[in-house]
């Protein structure tokens, strides 16, 4: 990116607006008031007329949320001249703030006449006529809903109430009473008060109750039918002015960024100075489209170029000097409004895009950093897929984000839904290495064993007594995967460190972190440290092991060589950065954190375990397997009978034990009841694993990753300029 500045006389700078508009190239950066005391400028004043197009811009976006007018409702892209902006917008103004007042009016005569309704239901279930309830002159009356028996004893208890009857329907009451003659106007109330009876207004009226309501119903349809027409007439107004609408909001906003654009400007009373960021391949386009729009009037020059340097700093800079008393370009060191850095233009195509928001919502990589969002799409599809790992959660993970990509046209929830596939995809794919579909290992029996002929699927779990290698296998498989993504973290560190400062910084700064974390892992994946490290992590990829690629180990000799790695690392570390020596330990247990990626793996199949072990129920053959019932389980209480050593023979196994019957094979009760739970339980399953291996993967890269090289706060390139929609030039 380069850092240009474009300079001219007043009497041009509407020219130049208009060109920098066209272009869209210049990414302004704001005037900060640098140069009001040395060289007398200050910030710009907007051009004339940008009060009146802010106001009628205003105008716009409030008829458009009034009539509901959306992107979808545009038509074909039309001109919109400035006499359209004038009378005919008032005319639609008027108008729709006519029928909206209208409709407001309608809508509170609505609630007015539905909270009567409300209010009358009470008496209706009373059933006394409205004047029998007022209008005495020795009787109260009032009229609630509660306990009866506490009203009657509250009364009874009262020396001010001489007697009194009560009507009652459902639930509404009416007591009637007649106080003592020195009794306040309030007696019968102030007689109820601390029990539970809530009074309810006397409508004043007269009648049965179902005739005012019937009344009451009359007039809400009157007014629903009036408000009916007066929606017709503002939806009718939004088919007719919509595009008209779009087109003008569009148009207006264009006129507020062109005439608002001096404000970021420095300004004398005759002369104006802009700045900004463009692609340094676009400056000669740039300059040459300026030239020829308002000739030899303004200057251009290419102040700043920002780029990796290997002397410590950020920026290598074309020479400017001070001429004339303002800032431009000639020899003599680096005169701008700002030292601010240069915009980010995240270069991201097809599926890699949507990981963008999970960089994001961390932060914008800055200019001189590498963007890690490759990474992302890289491993956080594969660290969820292999957590989960299962043919029906991965396609409906897919469904859903199918779904939300296709939806949407743009946006967070457009990206997320990029994510969700990627997601999905992956657990499919582990989900039939695993030989999973819902938990049940459908897969690995009808394809893995009958299909292709393996024994079992290519990789389990390990939740069984008869898989339990793997599970031990999958913690050494996630501190590798650990090994891995923190050394790519470094790496990216070590880049950035060598692009800005030079090939030594990097070796200090970022090739002693990778020197000890790979030499403390290769002294823990050897003999050197005799028995204190677990034997799961010599078998796992031995010619024998769950993953047989022949791997025991590193050498004696090569474990310790691997020390002598970290312990170079450590003192490069002391030498380039002595407060960082305190993490050294985070090479070990950053890389243990990966073990995470095990654990979710083993509750998320447990929990899938548990769901289908309740429905279909699940036995134990004499090898420690399990299997679930899914056509149908052997006899409980032959295989309770079973004696020392004894199996039962059942669908080709040996069966040593019943785990749980199983809820599918008992009655009706049991079944419905099972059915329940198996699509409640798998409904929950899927959701906590969004909660669990989503949240524990974004975890790893944002913490452990990102940790290791990204520093973030870029800003957004967002030059001076506007993607036309419903507008055509004029």
């Amino acid at each position: 990116m380069s850092k240009v500045s474009v300079t001219g006389s007043k009497g041009i700078m509407s020219e130049v607006i208009e060109s920098l508009h066209e272009l869209k190239l210049l990414h302004v950066s704001e005037y900060d008031g640098s140069w009001e005391g040395e060289y007398g400028f200050d910030s710009g004043s907007p051009i004339e007329g940008a009060e009146s197009a802010s106001d009628k811009l205003v105008t716009v976006r409030s008829l458009k949320s009034i009539l509901g007018v959306e992107a979808s409702d545009a038509g074909r892209q039309r001109i919109v001249p400035d006499d359209a902006l004038g009378e005919p917008l008032e005319e639609i103004r008027d108008e729709v703030n006519r029928l909206d007042d209208r409709r407001s009016e309608l809508q509170g005569k609505l609630r007015d006449v539905e909270e009567e309704i409300k209010a009358m239901e009470p008496f209706v279930d009373l059933g006394l006529d409205l004047d029998l309830l007022s209008g005495y002159d020795s009787l109260q009356v009032v009229v609630g809903q509660g306990k009866l028996d506490a009203v009657e004893r509250a009364l009874l208890d009262d020396d001010d109430i001489d007697s009194f009857e009560v009507f009652s329907g459902e639930k509404t009451h009416a007591v009637f009473a007649r106080p003592v003659s020195d009794a306040s106007e309030t007696a019968l109330l102030d007689s109820l008060v601390g029990t539970e009876f809530t009074t309810l207004g006397i409508p004043d009226a007269s009648g049965s109750p179902e005739e005012h309501i019937r009344d009451l119903e009359q007039q809400q349809r009157e007014v629903e039918s009036k408000l009916d027409t007066v929606e017709s007439e503002l939806n009718d107004l939004k088919v007719e002015e919509g595009e008209f609408l779009l087109a003008a909001e569009e148009r207006l906003a264009i006129d507020v960024q062109k005439t608002e654009a001096p404000l970021s400007f420095a300004t004398t009373e005759n002369a104006f100075v802009a700045e900004g960021w463009i692609p340094t391949g676009d400056y000669n386009a740039f300059a040459s489209a300026l030239k020829n729009a308002v000739g030899e009037r303004v200057d251009v020059e290419e102040l700043e170029r920002a780029e990796f340097s290997h002397d410590g700093h950020d920026h290598a800079t074309e020479s400017v000097s001070e001429s004339s008393g303002t800032p431009t370009a000639a020899d003599g060191g680096v005169v701008t409004m700002n030292s601010d850095e240069p915009p980010v233009v995240q270069q991201n195509s097809g599926a890699v895009k949507p990981f963008e928001l999970l960089v994001k919502a961390v932060n914008r990589p800055n200019y001189y950093e590498l963007d890690p969002t490759v990474i992302l799409f890289l491993t956080f599809p594969a660290f969820f897929g292999f957590m989960i790992g299962d043919f029906g959660y991965g396609l409906i993970y897919t469904a859903i984000g199918y779904f939300l990509y296709a939806k949407y046209d743009d946006g967070a929830l457009k990206s997320m839904g990029g994510i969700t596939i990627a997601a999905g995809v992956f657990t499919t794919i582990f989900g039939i290495l695993y030989g999973e579909i819902f938990g049940l290992h459908l897969i690995a029996d009808y394809f893995w064993h009958d299909v292709v002929g393996l024994a079992h699927a290519p990789i389990e779990k390990g939740l069984s007594p008869a898989t339990a290698e793997w599970a031990l296998g999958w913690l050494t498989v996630s501190v590798m995967l650990g090994i891995i993504h923190l050394n790519i973290g470094y790496i990216f560190k070590f880049v950035d460190v060598s692009n800005l400062h030079g090939a030594k910084e990097a070796v200090f700064e970022a090739g002693s972190w990778i020197l000890m974390l790979n030499g403390l892992w290769i002294w823990i994946f050897s003999p050197a440290l005799g028995n204190i490290p677990p034997d799961f992590l010599f078998t796992t990829f031995a010619a024998d092991g769950v993953l047989p690629i022949g791997f025991t180990g590193f050498p004696a000799v090569v474990g310790w060589a691997g020390l002598g790695l970290f312990f170079v690392g450590l003192g490069l570390l002391a030498m380039a950065e002595p407060a960082e020596l305190v993490e050294f330990i985070s090479v070990l247990s950053n890389v243990l954190s990966y073990t995470r990626i095990a654990a979710v793996l083993l509750a998320k199949a447990g929990m899938a375990f548990t769901v289908n072990l309740l429905f279909f129920g699940v036995y134990v053959d004499d090898h420690g397997g399990w299997h679930f019932g899914l056509g149908g389980m052997p006899d409980a209480s032959a295989v309770a009978a079973l004696g020392p050593g004894e199996t039962l023979s059942y669908h080709g196994y040996e069966v040593t034990e019943i785990l749980f019957g199983g809820l599918v094979h008992g009655g009706a009760a049991t079944l419905l009841l099972g059915l329940v739970v198996l699509v409640v339980g798998h409904l929950l399953v899927l959701a906590l694993g969004v909660t669990s291996a989503g949240l524990q993967a974004v975890r790893l890269e944002y913490v452990e990753f990102f940790g290791k090289f990204f520093q973030g706060g870029g800003k957004e390139y967002e030059p001076f300029g506007y993607e036309r929609q419903f507008t055509a030039e004029d």
